[in-house]
């Protein structure tokens, strides 16, 4: 079968690789054998509950990172490095018309 440009473009990773030291991964192992589950479901399901029960925490800092951003270049360094805007002056700009 040929897989064209279009079909190509519309694949997507169903899994990623998550990358957790030996303690947390013994944890995660026997916290989804001990409740019947794959170690994937109980990740998955654990995000899920910590991301919902932190939801104004994430939704704030969301919206103050949004209102750092001016559609400038800079801010979007600033934003991305953590650096001042008076800081990525000094170091040279981001070149073109900062």
């Amino acid at each position: 079968m040929r897989i064209t440009e279009e079909a190509r473009g519309r694949t997507t990773r169903t899994t990623a690789p998550l990358k957790v030291d030996a303690a947390i991964d013994e944890l995660i192992a026997d916290g989804a054998h001990f409740l019947g589950m794959t170690k994937k479901d109980l990740v998955a399901e654990a995000v899920r509950t910590y991301l919902e029960i932190r939801r104004e925490e994430v939704r704030a800092s969301m919206l103050e990172k949004m209102r750092k951003l001016d559609g400038s270049v800079e801010s979007s360094v600033s934003l991305l490095t953590g650096l001042s805007p008076e800081r990525i002056k000094e170091l040279g700009g981001v070149g073109g018309d900062d």
